[in-house]
């Protein structure tokens, strides 16, 4: 299911960015999430299906965290339940910030989520126009942000204008917009060329860097993994579960270049991998009906 028909499915008040609670001109810190034991199955025609199971999570405020795992292990499940958007068959999920209160997120979808009657820049200021920002206010920063991901010229096109990339570059900055405390990010790079791609795991760094923001990030690249984040879970196959956590040693601010050609990354590059190619495996052999 896109963002679009998930928004359609819960209140007015989460659109495609789902925005919770969130307010604008204020400082944001981060929030923090806690999972646990958190399972969810489906129920389907053919029977009960564990999507993931007894998941225990806690991310620190303005941590970056970044989710690797097979196809299919829950990994868009779990960043579901974190936003509010499904619900877990058993376990909890508090999200909080520093101060107690209620956190503020949103969340990049995998897939189309833009509203094709607005243009690109209404379509990254439709949450600041929920929350009241003035119309002169909101224009300005949608301009900023797109600027940001190199979409200026386009302002003013339709998302059926532009390419499946910049419609997605387009999303990032929506979500960057309303300034969550959480920023939950489902694969946002994946339907991008290399070179924007990097580009724009730069220009996160950046803004993440400066807002402490919370982010919770789905990729299935392991060098994305090692450029962004503090801290990578690795899924195990469906149904989803922690197999490994490791934190992320390299120095900030980062670059490509300099995590590759840091002596840690081969190793570091090469436990991750051994970790994936046994749970893909295992994930080949229980969708052909075997037991691993």
């Amino acid at each position: 299911m896109d963002g679009a028909s998930a928004a359609a499915k819960i209140s007015p008040a989460a659109t495609p960015v789902s925005v919770r609670g969130a307010t604008t001109g204020q400082a944001h810190h981060g929030a923090r999430v806690k999972v646990s034991d958190v399972s969810r199955t489906f129920e389907t025609a053919s029977g009960p299906i564990d999507a993931i199971r007894e998941i225990d999570l806690s991310i620190n405020a303005g941590q970056f965290c970044v989710i690797v795992g097979p196809s299919g292990c829950g990994k868009t499940t779990l960043l579901r339940i974190v936003a509010g958007l499904d619900q877990a068959t058993t376990g909890s999920v508090s999200v909080s910030t520093l101060n107690g209160g209620v956190a503020t997120n949103a969340m990049v979808f995998q897939g189309q989520s833009l509203f094709p009657w607005l243009t690109l820049q209404q379509n990254v200021s439709y949450g600041l126009k929920i929350h009241g920002m003035s119309r002169s206010r909101r224009a300005s920063v949608a301009r900023e942000l797109l600027h940001t991901v190199g979409l200026s010229r386009f302002a003013s096109a339709y998302p059926r204008q532009v390419s499946e990339g910049m419609r997605q570059r387009t999303a990032i900055a929506r979500a960057l917009a309303v300034k969550p405390d959480v920023l939950l990010m489902d694969e946002p790079f994946g339907s991008l060329d290399e070179q924007t791609r990097l580009i724009l795991q730069e220009e996160l760094l950046k803004i993440w860097d400066t807002s402490g923001q919370t982010v919770l990030f789905v990729t299935h690249s392991i060098d994305e993994a090692l450029v962004l984040g503090d801290r990578i879970v690795i899924m195990s196959a469906q149904p989803g579960r922690i197999k490994r956590e490791i934190f992320v040693p390299f120095p900030r601010p980062r670059t490509l270049t300099d995590v590759r050609s840091n002596p840690v990354f081969a190793p570091l590059f090469a436990e991750i991998w051994g970790v994936l190619r046994e749970e893909v495996g295992t994930g080949r052999l229980n969708q052909a009906g075997f037991s691993p």
